[in-house]
Protein backbone atom coordinates (compact mmCIF):
# COMPACT_ATOMS: atom_id res chain seq x y z
CA UNK A 1 0.00 0.00 0.00
CA UNK A 2 0.99 3.66 -0.49
CA UNK A 3 0.96 5.98 1.71
CA UNK A 4 -2.27 8.42 1.23
CA UNK A 5 -2.94 6.18 -2.04
CA UNK A 6 -6.15 4.17 -2.77
CA UNK A 7 -5.90 0.86 -4.37
CA UNK A 8 -9.05 -1.28 -6.00
CA UNK A 9 -8.93 -5.11 -4.82
CA UNK A 10 -11.12 -6.53 -7.64
CA UNK A 11 -11.62 -10.40 -8.00
CA UNK A 12 -12.35 -11.16 -11.28
CA UNK A 13 -14.59 -9.47 -13.44
CA UNK A 14 -16.47 -5.98 -12.95
CA UNK A 15 -19.56 -6.55 -10.69
CA UNK A 16 -23.08 -6.29 -12.26
CA UNK A 17 -25.46 -3.58 -11.34
CA UNK A 18 -26.57 -3.63 -7.45
CA UNK A 19 -24.04 -6.06 -6.97
CA UNK A 20 -21.58 -5.12 -4.11
CA UNK A 21 -18.44 -2.80 -4.89
CA UNK A 22 -14.83 -4.37 -4.22
CA UNK A 23 -13.19 -3.44 -1.66
CA UNK A 24 -10.69 -0.56 -2.10
CA UNK A 25 -7.89 -0.17 0.40
CA UNK A 26 -5.21 2.80 1.26
CA UNK A 27 -3.18 4.31 3.83
CA UNK A 28 -2.22 7.23 5.28
CA UNK A 29 0.32 8.86 8.17
CA UNK A 30 -0.02 12.35 9.92
CA UNK A 31 2.94 13.29 11.94
CA UNK A 32 1.80 15.98 14.82
CA UNK A 33 4.20 17.50 17.48
CA UNK A 34 3.48 18.41 20.96
CA UNK A 35 5.39 20.83 23.73
CA UNK A 36 4.22 18.98 26.12
CA UNK A 37 5.47 14.84 26.77
CA UNK A 38 4.54 11.59 25.57
CA UNK A 39 2.46 11.01 28.74
CA UNK A 40 0.29 14.56 28.32
CA UNK A 41 -0.92 13.38 25.00
CA UNK A 42 -1.50 9.84 25.37
CA UNK A 43 -3.44 10.87 28.42
CA UNK A 44 -5.80 12.62 26.11
CA UNK A 45 -6.44 9.48 25.15
CA UNK A 46 -6.81 7.17 27.90
CA UNK A 47 -9.09 9.82 29.87
CA UNK A 48 -12.73 9.70 29.01
CA UNK A 49 -13.28 13.48 30.39
CA UNK A 50 -10.42 14.55 28.07
CA UNK A 51 -11.43 12.13 25.15
CA UNK A 52 -14.66 13.45 25.03
CA UNK A 53 -13.71 16.80 24.35
CA UNK A 54 -11.40 16.09 21.25
CA UNK A 55 -13.31 13.15 19.64
CA UNK A 56 -17.16 13.67 18.77
CA UNK A 57 -18.87 12.58 15.75
CA UNK A 58 -20.02 15.59 13.04
CA UNK A 59 -23.45 16.69 14.37
CA UNK A 60 -25.40 18.54 17.41
CA UNK A 61 -24.40 17.72 20.73
CA UNK A 62 -27.76 16.71 22.48
CA UNK A 63 -27.41 13.88 20.30
CA UNK A 64 -24.31 12.74 20.73
CA UNK A 65 -23.39 9.62 22.45
CA UNK A 66 -20.09 8.63 23.77
CA UNK A 67 -18.54 5.18 25.59
CA UNK A 68 -14.85 4.85 26.49
CA UNK A 69 -13.01 1.75 27.94
CA UNK A 70 -9.34 2.23 27.25
CA UNK A 71 -7.43 -1.18 27.80
CA UNK A 72 -6.70 -3.91 25.54
CA UNK A 73 -9.86 -5.56 24.44
CA UNK A 74 -12.00 -2.49 25.46
CA UNK A 75 -13.10 -0.13 23.20
CA UNK A 76 -15.03 3.17 22.40
CA UNK A 77 -18.43 3.58 20.89
CA UNK A 78 -19.55 6.98 19.59
CA UNK A 79 -22.97 7.93 17.92
CA UNK A 80 -24.74 11.50 16.90
CA UNK A 81 -27.08 12.47 14.10
CA UNK A 82 -25.51 14.98 11.45
CA UNK A 83 -28.15 17.37 9.37
CA UNK A 84 -27.31 18.77 6.83
CA UNK A 85 -29.93 20.99 4.79
CA UNK A 86 -32.59 18.18 4.47
CA UNK A 87 -30.66 15.38 4.83
CA UNK A 88 -30.31 13.90 8.29
CA UNK A 89 -27.79 10.73 8.84
CA UNK A 90 -27.48 8.46 11.93
CA UNK A 91 -23.04 7.70 12.45
CA UNK A 92 -21.97 5.28 15.04
CA UNK A 93 -18.22 4.30 15.73
CA UNK A 94 -17.18 1.25 17.42
CA UNK A 95 -13.40 0.52 17.88
CA UNK A 96 -11.74 -2.41 19.57
CA UNK A 97 -8.25 -1.48 21.59
CA UNK A 98 -5.17 -4.85 20.06
CA UNK A 99 -2.32 -3.15 21.88
CA UNK A 100 -1.31 0.00 24.25
CA UNK A 101 2.13 0.81 25.67
CA UNK A 102 1.43 3.58 27.94
CA UNK A 103 3.11 7.02 26.55
CA UNK A 104 4.24 5.14 23.95
CA UNK A 105 1.90 3.66 21.40
CA UNK A 106 -2.46 2.75 20.96
CA UNK A 107 -3.11 -0.08 18.26
CA UNK A 108 -6.89 -0.31 17.41
CA UNK A 109 -9.17 -1.38 14.61
CA UNK A 110 -12.41 0.36 14.08
CA UNK A 111 -15.78 0.73 12.12
CA UNK A 112 -17.92 3.71 10.47
CA UNK A 113 -21.37 3.56 10.28
CA UNK A 114 -23.93 5.40 8.23
CA UNK A 115 -27.25 5.10 8.45
CA UNK A 116 -26.78 0.82 9.73
CA UNK A 117 -24.66 0.45 6.90
CA UNK A 118 -20.71 -0.54 7.60
CA UNK A 119 -18.72 2.08 5.33
CA UNK A 120 -15.13 1.48 6.04
CA UNK A 121 -12.85 -0.08 8.70
CA UNK A 122 -9.91 0.99 9.94
CA UNK A 123 -6.84 -0.12 11.49
CA UNK A 124 -4.58 2.94 13.37
CA UNK A 125 -1.46 2.40 14.91
CA UNK A 126 -1.19 6.34 17.28
CA UNK A 127 2.69 6.59 18.27
CA UNK A 128 4.46 8.79 20.46
CA UNK A 129 7.70 9.81 20.74
CA UNK A 130 9.81 12.25 22.74
CA UNK A 131 11.59 15.21 21.35
CA UNK A 132 13.55 17.97 23.04
CA UNK A 133 10.81 20.30 23.01
CA UNK A 134 7.74 17.87 23.82
CA UNK A 135 6.66 14.77 21.81
CA UNK A 136 5.95 13.98 18.67
CA UNK A 137 2.79 11.63 17.69
CA UNK A 138 2.60 9.61 14.21
CA UNK A 139 -0.84 8.64 13.29
CA UNK A 140 -1.00 5.32 10.73
CA UNK A 141 -4.41 4.62 9.40
CA UNK A 142 -4.41 1.82 6.74
CA UNK A 143 -8.30 1.75 5.98
CA UNK A 144 -10.74 -0.52 4.03
CA UNK A 145 -13.49 1.23 1.92
CA UNK A 146 -16.26 -1.36 2.04
CA UNK A 147 -18.79 0.99 0.57
CA UNK A 148 -16.99 3.92 -1.34
CA UNK A 149 -19.13 6.62 -2.95
CA UNK A 150 -18.30 6.82 -6.66
CA UNK A 151 -14.47 5.80 -6.93
CA UNK A 152 -13.79 6.35 -3.13
CA UNK A 153 -11.06 9.82 -3.79
CA UNK A 154 -13.37 11.91 -2.17
CA UNK A 155 -14.11 9.73 0.70
CA UNK A 156 -10.64 9.03 1.27
CA UNK A 157 -9.88 12.59 1.50
CA UNK A 158 -12.79 13.44 3.31
CA UNK A 159 -11.32 10.53 6.04
CA UNK A 160 -7.82 12.11 6.01
CA UNK A 161 -9.33 15.72 6.34
CA UNK A 162 -11.50 14.44 9.48
CA UNK A 163 -8.31 12.68 11.31
CA UNK A 164 -6.27 16.30 10.45
CA UNK A 165 -9.55 17.72 12.56
CA UNK A 166 -9.39 15.17 15.32
CA UNK A 167 -5.62 16.14 15.99
CA UNK A 168 -7.19 19.57 15.88
CA UNK A 169 -9.00 19.00 19.08
CA UNK A 170 -6.15 16.69 20.62
CA UNK A 171 -4.05 19.60 20.52
CA UNK A 172 -6.73 22.26 21.92
CA UNK A 173 -7.02 19.92 24.32
CA UNK A 174 -3.86 18.33 25.56
CA UNK A 175 -1.54 21.15 24.40
CA UNK A 176 -3.36 24.10 24.29
CA UNK A 177 -0.21 26.90 24.74
CA UNK A 178 0.68 25.29 21.37
CA UNK A 179 -2.63 25.24 19.51
CA UNK A 180 -3.36 29.15 20.19
CA UNK A 181 -3.30 30.36 16.38
CA UNK A 182 -1.50 33.90 18.18
CA UNK A 183 1.41 32.01 19.86
CA UNK A 184 1.88 29.97 16.85
CA UNK A 185 0.72 27.95 13.22
CA UNK A 186 2.09 24.59 13.43
CA UNK A 187 -0.07 22.61 10.87
CA UNK A 188 0.29 18.38 10.85
CA UNK A 189 2.59 17.37 8.56
CA UNK A 190 0.69 15.12 6.27
CA UNK A 191 2.68 12.12 4.07
CA UNK A 192 -0.03 10.65 2.46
Amino acid sequence: MDAGHLTRVETGSSPAAGATPPALHGSFTIDRDFTVPPAEVFRGFADPSLRRRWFRLPGRSGTARHELDFRVGGGETAGNVFVSGDTEEHLAYRSRFLDIVPDTRILYVYEAEVDGTRRWVSLVTVELAGRPDGSRLTWTEQYTWLVPTGDGSQDTAHLRGGTRLLLNGLAATVDPARHHPLLTATAPVDRG
